[in-house]
């Protein structure tokens, strides 16, 4: 019976609607625990009675797994196939999860992120690559900026939900929520996704399991080092063996994927000025995002005294702009080519963060804040899935799933190293005005200096976040852009349905 609806299914013109949704309710689900969370941050480190830089890692612990698991993930499920990994990765977020809302410390809680972190980067860079492959090329823009719906939704219901569970029933709540999603997601993620559809790399190649250990390595060596070394001390033995270990194992990963017949990562896509180009903006890009969620909610709260309820509604609006803007871009885009709107999404971009450095005082009207901050959504919406376009441009079929994973590893280590600089600059700023960060301090303290302080050190953090997103602007312009012809002739279509004989017995 259910074979019979899966093939039902899957004959469909409809199809790519049906995965797009089976896929999308995953996606909705883990963009809600991950926003939900960072709103009530400051509850959680008040909780637990400990500092900004410790709490920190309750989403630095997800993002560095991630980030190191999402491209060996991305292609095992080439190798494999992508249900299969999507699904299993499900259940283990799901695992993490229901950990996470039952943590009775800052310890715990942290080491069921991690876990999360090991079923986000199954299921992300896979869902990216099945959704590329169940729309034609020429509505390949459309179908990531729709993505960009979804994750926009999700941005706006996680504040919220965070916002308003903390506030009512307790920040262990902002974990349990999500479960009832996840649960669904799975469900029809089984039940609509057929594997014949998105076929495993036909030469069935072996997997790179050393390039995968190089890889984890260098980008655990990276963050780890990123994230540590203000607190560390830059010049410390550790951080500066980090930075060591992390050039060393960079140079290996490089010799050892252009050496072996089956690499991971085929290191030759970097040659194209449209893929290095697109990777690198769009990792500055996801950086500026993440750094202002990062740092508003604890400004907004801290010292514009705002609750976190109220904290999670005044960031709904970053949410729809970006809800918004994603499938207009991706949309025109698939029409009118891609190099305009990367340009212009990433200066937009930059402006807003620029305009928020300017507005952020103490008497600065929230208005004005939140219009910077929808600016600065904008100008991402608008941005992201044209780049994630051209950059899929260039790459066989057969590898969407390695891709799809760099695509989202760019996003995730650009959220961790938005954290670790951000808490960098807040802390030097304030070490400067003769105060050592405190989350506690700040959200309790009625001392106009302290709060003063901390909103000079937030508008430095924005400042450097500013000129980090004028590369991603000149990136984006040397990149270029092609008629939305050509870019439809030189996309690969996606994998072919499966002939009637394969129908008769699918594989599961």
């Amino acid at each position: 019976m259910l074979e019979r609806i899966r093939s039902s299914i899957a004959s469909s013109p409809s199809y790519k609607w049906w995965a797009f949704i089976a896929l999308g309710i995953g996606t909705f689900q883990s963009v809600i625990a991950h926003n939900s969370i960072i709103v009530v941050l400051p509850v959680i480190a008040d909780y637990f009675d400990t500092d900004m830089s410790t709490v920190q890692w309750v989403v630095l612990a997800e993002l560095l797994v991630l980030s190191c698991l999402l491209m060996p993930m991305g292609r095992l499920s080439d190798i494999v196939g992508r249900k299969q990994v999507y699904t299993v990765g499900l259940v283990v977020f799901l695992t993490g999860l229901t950990l996470a809302g039952l943590s009775n410390s800052i310890s715990s809680l942290v080491m069921a992120k991690t876990l999360q972190g090991v079923g986000s980067a199954m299921s992300q860079g896979t869902a990216m690559a099945m959704i590329v492959s169940s729309f034609p090329g020429a509505e390949r823009g459309k179908a990531l900026g729709l993505n960009m719906s979804v994750v926009g939704t999700g941005g706006i219901t996680g504040p919220v939900v965070g916002g308003i569970l903390a506030g009512t029933l307790g920040w262990r709540w902002v974990f349990l929520s999500s479960i009832p999603v996840g649960i669904i997601a799975l469900i029809v993620a089984f039940v609509v996704l057929d594997p014949r559809l998105y076929a495993r790399d036909a030469q069935r190649p072996k997997f790179d399991w050393l390039g995968a250990a190089l890889s984890t390595g260098t980008l655990l060596a990276l963050l780890l080092t990123v994230t540590n070394g203000h607190r560390l001390g830059w010049d410390s033995a550790p951080i500066v063996g980090g930075a060591l270990g992390f050039i060393a194992l960079i140079v290996t990963f490089i010799w050892w994927e252009l050496r072996t017949e089956a690499p991971m990562l085929d290191l030759r896509l970097f040659g194209s000025r449209l893929f290095a180009m697109g990777v690198s903006a769009g990792f500055i890009a996801f950086m500026g995002m993440h750094w202002m969620r990062f740092v508003m909610p604890f400004y907004l709260h801290g010292v514009m005294g705002y609750s976190i309820s109220q904290v999670g509604l005044i960031m709904v609006p970053n949410a729809i702009a970006m809800i918004l803007m994603g499938p207009m871009a991706g949309r025109l885009s698939d029409r009118y080519g891609w190099g305009r709107f990367n340009g212009a999404g990433s200066l937009m971009s930059a402006t807003g963060i620029f305009l928020l450095a300017f507005f952020v005082d103490r008497s600065a009207p929230l208005g004005f804040l939140i219009l910077a901050m929808v600016l600065q959504s904008s100008g991402t919406g608008i941005f992201n899935s044209p780049n994630h376009t051209s950059v899929l441009s260039t790459v066989d079929p057969r590898r969407y799933g390695v891709v799809s994973g760099l695509l989202s590893l760019s996003r995730t280590s650009a959220q961790t190293v938005s954290i670790a600089l951000a808490t960098v600059a807040v802390t030097l700023s304030m070490a400067a005005a003769g105060y050592a960060v405190n989350v506690g301090d700040i959200l309790d303290s009625q001392d106009p200096a302290l709060l003063n302080a901390f909103a000079q050190a937030t508008e430095v953090a924005l400042l450097v976040l500013g000129g980090l997103l004028l590369i991603a602007v000149t990136l984006s312009i040397l990149k270029g852009g092609r008629p939305a012809a050509v870019v439809a002739e030189s996309v690969s279509e996606p994998e072919p349905a499966p002939v009637p004989e394969a129908q008769k017995s699918p594989a599961d």
